[in-house]
């Protein structure tokens, strides 16, 4: 992102969505080994360019104080050695998967002979949106050309600096490569309207990707004119049944909220069976308001644990990514699938249960992207899943849901062979 410099930014965004959509173009017949060869020339070099790096960071983390970053924002800023080796390993990884471009999906061979087939093809052109974590740069790049796909990259102005290094890295292995290096461009402006203008332009971008705030998300499905890949909140639930195992129960729940509250996969509310509160629900509070988490509850989980405070309605929607948590006693699984489903965000739901008729009805009942039986909330990762890297985590039902991977990042087209057959 260029500091400083004025551009007249309706040309611009016209100029970097038209080139983008000409790599696009190109890719669509570049082959898997070619993409490899960029990603893996990309690695070698983040690791060998390290000390650059690092001194491209430090310009951004000596702007952080105009910005206002908590301490948590400037450490996910902060690129040490042992995150540039991380993120050089990413690319190799990515590297590894398997080539998703011509996959044949199906196949049928029909009776007047036409062979039918549906094959796997990129999206086209993405517009990603993202936070200042230098590290999402060189994963969002990686991920959407290793699906086919010219990706612009909105990234915070906070990590300007770091971001654009590593995209030129990018571009010098592209080259060397034989990829289109506009495939991957750095939106070089701080201007927070080149987003409205580049949501408007559902003629050159196929796809757009937020990864931020609730505010973000909000404001890119409200004015895109292009599918949004998107998730709202992560308002994820643990559900203790009546049947669930006392050390089961409190080593997930402790797990889901504590292990890392400010992301988007932590529990954020608790729902017990009234048959297994009277045991379950004080110890595993106590377990929580032990480690700083404070317990907002109903009537009865106050009456169990005095150290909870009474929740409010809007309690039960929140998201705090902090260290509360919401609380509500039920008399059924039927009633905890209704409170669930009422106040989630469709994000990750979990049952600690013994029973696998109700995790059976559980895991059918619950409209949600993930639901976990005797496992943490925090599993719903798509390296966790065994899909890679992943772009990030959809709650909608179309065309992604849950962890976006590779795969995600794709379409398909029917392609039709024979051998002069007309229709009759």
């Amino acid at each position: 992102m260029t500091i400083g410099v004025e551009i007249d930014l309706d040309d611009y965004c016209r100029d970097v969505a038209r080139r983008a959509r000409l790599a696009a173009d190109a890719l669509a017949t570049v082959g898997g080994g070619q993409k490899q060869a960029w990603l893996r020339r990309s690695a070698r070099l983040l690791a060998e360019r390290s000390i650059a790096l690092t001194e491209a960071n430090h310009r951004d983390l000596k702007r952080a104080p105009e910005f206002g970053l908590s301490d948590a924002a400037i450490d996910r800023l902060r690129l040490t050695p042992e995150r540039i080796a991380a993120i050089a390993k990413g690319l190799d990884d990515v590297a590894a998967l398997p080539e998703p471009i011509g996959e044949v999906i199906w196949s049928s061979v029909r009776p007047n002979g036409l062979l039918v087939q549906k094959v796997r093809v990129p999206l086209g052109v993405i517009f990603f949106i993202y936070e200042s974590r230098p590290n999402v740069t060189a994963d969002a790049a990686a991920l959407c050309v290793k699906a086919g796909n010219a990706v612009i990259l909105r990234g915070g102005k906070e990590a300007a600096y770091s971001s654009a290094a590593i995209v030129e890295i990018m571009h010098e292995a592209a080259g060397e490569c034989g990829l289109p290096t506009d495939a991957v461009q750095l939106v070089a402006t701080a201007d927070r309207e080149a987003v409205g203008r580049f949501l408007a332009m559902s003629d050159q971008i196929d796809l757009a990707i937020p990864r931020g705030g609730e505010g973000l998300i909000r404001r890119v499905a409200a004015e895109a004119k292009m599918p949004v890949l998107k998730h709202y909140a992560g308002n994820c639930h643990v559900y203790i049944d009546a049947s669930a195992e006392p050390e089961m129960a409190e080593r997930i729940v402790v797990n889901a909220k504590c292990q890392r509250m400010g992301v988007c996969n932590a529990a954020e509310s608790l729902v017990f069976h009234a048959a297994a509160a009277d045991g379950l629900l004080p110890k595993i509070g106590r377990a929580l308001v032990e480690r700083g988490i404070e317990v907002r509850g109903d009537g009865r989980t106050c009456a169990l644990l005095p150290q909870a405070k009474p929740a409010s309605e809007e309690d039960y929607y929140a998201e705090y990514l902090g260290p509360i948590v919401s609380c509500v006693v039920v008399d059924s699984l039927e009633s905890a699938v209704a409170h669930i489903n009422r106040y989630s965000s469709k994000h990750t739901e979990a049952i600690v249960t013994r029973d696998w008729d109700a995790a059976r009805r559980f895991v059918a009942a619950i409209d949600s992207s993930a639901v976990m039986v005797n496992a943490s909330t925090r599993f719903n990762d798509g390296g966790e899943f065994g899909l890679g890297a992943e772009i990030g985590i959809s709650t909608d039902k179309f065309h992604a849901r849950g962890p976006c991977g590779i795969n995600e990042l794709t379409s398909y087209k029917y392609v039709v062979f024979g051998e002069g057959q007309v229709r009759q």
